[in-house]
């Protein structure tokens, strides 16, 4: 099977989570700019989580591009993923309600911590599929940034139940640092041809 029908799968439901993370967002009491003052936390947070989907929506994307062809394991890890996407709308909403309670931050940073394993699994399922000598393959050699994420998610569900403020600032720059796209498997496929 090609990788179109996992794509288009894939985008609706990413594009359903955006859309729950927005209907959750409340139209403002009031008509001056104070009246937004309470919708700050949330609103923030909402950006946040939108930012993160967009982050795993560039990336899967990339991925699949250099995938050729899908078998049961890649269509089962890619539900993995899909799976901890979709509580991204029930961490954010209830991080956003909470921002300075622990367990809503911890639970909002495993949820993005489990993301980044499940995306992991995708890529090591990939390789074991296409081979040691795919692009795949020699894209997903140096993964320095995937090693340092996941270990930074720990240490903001770790912060999380001292510093609330600690761990979204960790939440926060892992997601700047993936904000540029992870070009390893565009330079794997240019050096292919």
């Amino acid at each position: 099977m090609t990788t179109s029908r996992l794509e288009a799968f894939s985008d609706g439901v990413l594009a359903i989570i955006i859309t729950i993370m927005v209907l959750d967002l409340k139209v403002p009491f009031g008509d001056d700019i104070m009246s937004l003052k309470p919708y700050i936390p949330k609103f923030l947070n909402y950006l946040f989580s939108f930012i993160y989907v967009g982050i795993y929506w560039n990336n899967h994307h990339h991925l699949f591009q250099a995938i050729k062809k899908v078998n049961g394991g890649i269509l089962w890890s890619n539900l993995h993923l899909l799976f901890w996407l979709s509580l991204l709308p029930v961490s954010t909403g209830w991080m956003g309600e909470n921002y300075d309670a622990t367990f809503p931050v911890a639970f909002y940073g495993f949820v993005l911590f489990m993301s980044s394993i499940s995306f992991a699994i995708i890529e090591k399922v990939a390789v074991k599929q296409e081979g040691k000598e795919s692009v795949i393959a020699q894209s997903m050699r140096k993964n320095v940034k995937e090693i340092c994420s996941s270990i930074a998610y720990i240490l903001g569900i770790v912060a999380s139940f001292f510093i609330t403020e600690v761990a979204i600032a960790i939440y926060a720059i892992i997601a700047l640092v993936w904000l540029i796209p992870d070009r390893r498997i565009e330079k794997s496929m240019q050096e292919e041809y």
